[in-house]
């Protein structure tokens, strides 16, 4: 989530050059949306804003083949915690198995997708869900890969969830020799 507060500091801001290696690409804005992440609003959620009155963010980084990119968008609903996750299942099987987390724990029996995603991804250089201190669901693979995640701060009567989309750069370090 620091990475989010960078982005709501930048506000909206693109920036890109050029050198002899190649395109470098930059941008941060405060607008995301559910769609924009791949995946539908729950029904009868609003959008939840923070003390800054924003609610997601958008910041990606490109140069050659090195590509980030973190979309987050923050919602609220009088609905449990359980029917939001399960409402997302659905959705978030178009990418492919879904893991549930917990703490960064795996819930049930499912521990790593077919794809290699995992609810800790070190491997993957995901130091954000290192420190995961809620439940959430996850689909897609260890480079790209969208989240559901609730908020545990939310308070009685209603819940606080973020939907994420998270790509992350290939590490280089594991290429074939």
């Amino acid at each position: 989530m620091a990475l989010l507060a960078i982005i709501m500091l930048c506000g909206s801001a693109t920036s890109s050059g050029q050198n002899s290696d190649g395109d470098v690409e930059l941008h941060a804005n405060s607008h995301a949306s559910a769609a924009s992440i791949g995946l539908p609003v729950y029904p009868g959620a609003t959008l939840y804003k923070g003390k800054d009155n924003d609610s997601g963010g958008d910041l990606g980084l490109s140069f050659g083949d090195f590509h980030f990119s973190l979309m987050a968008i923050n919602y609220v609903t009088k609905d449990s915690p359980e029917q939001v996750l399960n409402f997302y299942r659905k959705p978030l099987s178009r990418y492919g198995q879904v893991l549930e987390c917990d703490h960064g724990k795996p819930v049930g029996s499912l521990t790593v997708t077919r794809s290699g995603l995992t609810c800790d991804q070190k491997d993957s250089g995901d130091t954000a869900s290192d420190s995961s201190s809620g439940h959430e669901i996850r689909a897609g693979s260890p480079q790209k890969f969208r989240i559901v995640g609730i908020d545990e701060s939310s308070h009685r009567g209603s819940t606080r969830f973020a939907l994420v989309y998270l790509e992350l750069p290939k590490d280089s370090s594991k290429k074939a020799q």
